[in-house]
């Protein structure tokens, strides 16, 4: 892990925490807008750009619109398909 990785890491690390207390405070709009700078520092930290992160939005849009309406109380019960796949 380089330097300027190990400080964003650091940086995650905070504003986590921030976004906990935000939360426990019942500051949700703050804590909502924390959340879109902790998903930056996140792609930053994997090496993900705004396109790849693009695409994933639009697949998962496709896929929700392809999928059937909502289960009924019977099928509510088993537990959904993950949206995401972790690829090696």
């Amino acid at each position: 892990m380089s330097h300027s990785d190990e400080q964003l890491q650091s940086v995650l690390e905070t504003l986590e925490e921030c976004r906990k207390v935000l939360n426990e405070s019942n500051n949700r709009e703050s804590a909502e807008l924390l959340s879109i700078v902790i998903l930056d520092v996140r792609m930053k930290l994997k090496g993900i750009d705004s396109a790849d992160l693009k695409a994933l939005c639009d697949e998962m849009l496709r896929s929700a619109g392809s999928e059937p309406q909502p289960p009924s109380k019977q099928t509510q019960d088993q537990p959904r398909r993950p949206l995401l796949r972790v690829v090696k």
